[in-house]
């Protein structure tokens, strides 16, 4: 079984902020500390990809949610989906990651809590 199951469709930013606005599934960022630092989503629980490779579990925030896996371009997100650990938790990521998230005008905060920019 893998940390992360992976679901058949790739959100779209603006999918991705529904999905989590209301609670329904938790945004987990993948990225680097320093990345995560620099500007994130507001809301999203932070575990790099390092760590979740590494076999770190889940934020327990996060565990028995659904998932929605974001990270800079969509590519660190896409790997974090299929990563083998045997926690089993239902995932998807977000297209495109925390570039188009800022292209879509979605809310960016950094460690400080106002407005920041993506790494």
């Amino acid at each position: 079984m893998s940390l992360l199951r992976r679901g058949t469709a790739r959100l779209t930013p603006g999918q991705a902020r529904v999905r989590t606005a209301d609670g329904d599934a938790v945004l987990l960022d993948v990225r680097e500390q320093a990345e995560w630092n620099a500007g994130h989503a507001p809301g999203a629980v932070h575990l790099p990809l390092s760590r979740l490779a590494g076999g770190a579990g889940l934020p327990a925030s996060a565990q028995g949610r659904p998932l929605v896996v974001i990270c800079r371009s969509g590519h660190r997100s896409r790997q974090a989906v299929g990563l083998p650990a045997g926690h089993g938790a239902e995932a998807v990521d977000v297209k495109g990651g925390m570039s188009a998230w800022a292209s879509a005008e979605l809310p960016v905060v950094h460690a400080r809590g106002s407005s920041g920019r993506i790494a």
